[in-house]
């Protein structure tokens, strides 16, 4: 039996209930894993609140990992005793343990740790893709990311550190900006005593950046359209603070023949290939010290309610874990 995190309804974290399950046996094609350690995502959120809708009742939890225990018929990439690690599709890794498809678990190099890989797949993965695989970007480009001292964004920053690209972050506080500026970004605006768009027109000397990476969606949309430059690409990868409304398409021609797209991890990670080569770019920046996996919080399992609370209230810095 595997104590598992599910939900029957949709709503807030009191709907988070702790049951025993029986995980199975893996069948074709699956594997499976007992946690060593577990992820914290927004998308979990989402997935309790129905914002992005499930089919009840279901367990929770995108990001895992720990140690194979068994291997269905056809896997061939792992075997019992092998470390491993993930983010994917379906929801359930807020379990001790859980059966599984393996085409996008991947093994974990024994250099990376259980904690730290549960903390960075998605959130690594994320920022892979965003710097990329969704538009060019080169040494000196500037890129607007905001929640630059969240999970993702602390990654953002030393990954964009790593390759030259410039980074100027937003974030609620100070001692947030700070904590950015300390992982490599080369600027942070406190968006709660600054106008970030205006102040993004400053530090670019009014020409505004080439890229946007946008989290929050609905607070920050339009400020974002108004930071880029000309020609300049809006990524909308989140809505931390709500979807984006219906917009007009027609206002990117007047602002400068903008570009706007709204990925997902899980269309990049949907070829087994291309997800073991995203995962293998992430382990080599983590294994030569680009990238350094910024652990803020820890839970138990059983504390799981009082987490998505933290991570609602936006008291978490960095990446959260949660341990089985």
């Amino acid at each position: 039996m595997a104590r598992t995190v599910i939900i029957e309804d949709f709503g807030g974290p009191e709907n988070l209930k702790l049951v025993e399950r029986d995980p199975g046996a893996p069948g074709a094609g699956e594997v499976r894993i007992r946690h060593e350690a577990i992820g914290l995502n927004f998308i979990d959120v989402y997935q309790r609140t129905g914002l992005y809708p499930l089919d009840l009742p279901h367990a929770l939890g995108m990001e895992g990992a720990g140690v194979i225990e068994a291997v269905g018929e056809g896997v061939t990439h792992l075997k019992p005793g092998d470390r491993a690690a993930y983010a994917c599709n379906p929801p359930g890794s807020y379990s001790e343990a859980r059966v599984m498809p393996a085409f996008q678990v991947v093994p974990l190099p024994d250099s990376i740790g259980f904690e730290t890989a549960a903390a960075m797949m998605l959130q690594g993965m994320t920022v892979e893709y965003l710097f990329h695989r969704t538009t060019p970007l080169k040494k000196g480009d500037t890129v607007l990311f905001h929640a630059a001292a969240g999970g993702v964004g602390l990654i953002a920053c030393q990954w964009a550190k790593s390759e030259g690209i410039r980074l100027i972050g937003t974030a609620g506080t100070d001692a947030k900006c700070q904590l950015a500026l300390d992982h490599g970004a080369d600027h942070c605006i406190n968006y709660n005593t600054e106008d970030f768009t205006a102040r993004v027109r400053e530090l670019t000397e009014g020409k505004g950046v080439d890229v946007v990476m946008d989290s929050v969606g609905k607070d920050t949309f339009e400020g974002s359209l108004d930071s880029l430059k000309p020609l300049g690409m809006m990524i909308s990868f989140g809505n931390a603070s709500g979807p984006v409304p219906p917009f007009n398409l027609g206002i990117l021609g007047p602002k400068g023949s903008l570009k706007i797209t709204r990925p997902s991890l899980f269309t990049h990670i949907a070829d087994h290939d291309t997800c073991q080569e995203m995962a293998g770019h992430l382990f080599d920046k983590v294994a030569s010290g680009e990238v350094r996996i910024e652990i803020g919080q820890r839970y138990a399992l059983a504390d799981i309610a009082q987490a998505h609370r933290d991570l609602e209230a936006r008291k978490t810095t960095g990446s959260t874990i949660i341990l089985p």
